[in-house]
């Protein structure tokens, strides 16, 4: 059991999120950065899927009410446990009456804290993510307050490593996150539908030119500051599916890349999709980070995604003799 001493509008409960239900109108929600909450959980033993917190609010604090083994991941932020500094993407174990905190990060937006069994909730269509848009899932489908307390599941005694390990986060991934006037991320994406229904100018400036991260951008999507991108001629669509990477153009011309609470569907033109090994780069983002697109083909998105994979498959079945080092 943990109490949450303070918190915000955007901290909530998360996973892997629901997919299968866009056919209802329900989107896939879950974790903006979904390998970070896969490397938490593996770091204790647990299923990759169970739920934990994410926090892009800072400071976070919260106070553990009976022993505990944790572990957090994503963005670099100064972690403490009773005022002690821990290392990054770090698995520990804390007594009752400790208390862990979350300073805001040098580097990237959103901090994951998982907990040994996983945080126990009623599962909303199979997972316990919340869904601020729709309120529903989590707890009482709501960010998190100060005050609540979540119970936890029994842990796997098995499959639980020993504390006092964690993961180089440089292994997974080339940066944690983008920052202000630092270089900018680089992201792989598809053409979309309508991609060629672009002008020629347009398609040029999109992969020549940085785009900027406005402060439009929620758990839902994200607006870029960039090159305008122009249509050939007017198009009229009926709303179609998308998803989490799918980045359309309204008539403003300004890009929009749907996030983790995507709209099911939607009208606008699809330009391009960013892959799905990417996505984390757009959880990790701030308010005018920089970022430039490249594109792949099916060929090269398929090995992007086998390659993270392959990352994740190391970490599970090696630890902790290869892929977790130990602390100190």
């Amino acid at each position: 059991m943990i109490e949450i001493l303070t918190s915000s509008l955007m901290n909530s409960v998360q996973d892997l999120g629901r997919p299968g239900f866009l056919d209802q109108g329900i989107g896939r929600g879950g974790a903006m950065d979904r390998p970070a909450v896969r490397i938490a959980n593996l770091l204790l033993g647990n299923e990759e899927g169970a739920a934990a917190l994410e926090v892009a609010i800072f400071p976070f604090r919260l106070k553990f009410t009976e022993p505990a083994n944790f572990s957090v991941t994503g963005a670099n932020c100064p972690v403490m446990l009773n005022g002690e500094l821990l290392p990054p993407w770090f698995a520990g174990t804390a007594m009752a009456g400790d208390e862990l905190r979350l300073d805001p990060p040098s580097e990237g937006l959103r901090a994951y804290i998982a907990l040994a069994g996983g945080i126990d909730l009623p599962q909303v269509l199979g997972s316990r993510a919340t869904d601020l848009k729709s309120v529903f899932g989590g707890l009482e489908g709501r960010a998190l307050m100060r005050g609540d307390r979540l119970a936890t599941s029994s842990p796997n005694e098995r499959n639980m490593p020993s504390p006092g390990h964690g993961a180089d986060p440089y292994y997974f991934r080339e940066c944690l996150g983008g920052s202000r006037g630092g270089e900018a991320l680089t992201l792989r994406v598809m053409p979309g539908a309508e991609f060629d229904a672009f002008t020629d100018a347009a398609r040029e400036a999109f992969f020549s030119t940085d785009y900027m991260v406005s402060a439009d951008n929620n758990r839902q999507g994200m607006r870029l500051e960039g090159p305008v991108l122009t249509l050939t001629s007017k198009l009229e669509l009926l709303s179609h599916g998308i998803m989490p990477g799918t980045i359309q153009v309204p008539p403003s011309g300004a890009p929009v890349i749907q996030l983790a609470e995507a709209n099911t569907c939607g009208g606008y033109p699809k330009f391009a999709h960013v892959i799905e090994p990417d996505l984390w780069k757009l959880a990790q983002a701030p308010s005018g980070s920089t970022m430039r697109f490249i594109r792949i083909d099916r060929d090269a998105a398929i090995d992007a995604i086998r390659a993270e994979e392959l990352k994740l498959r190391r970490l599970k079945n090696l630890m902790p003799v290869v892929a977790v080092r130990k602390a100190g």
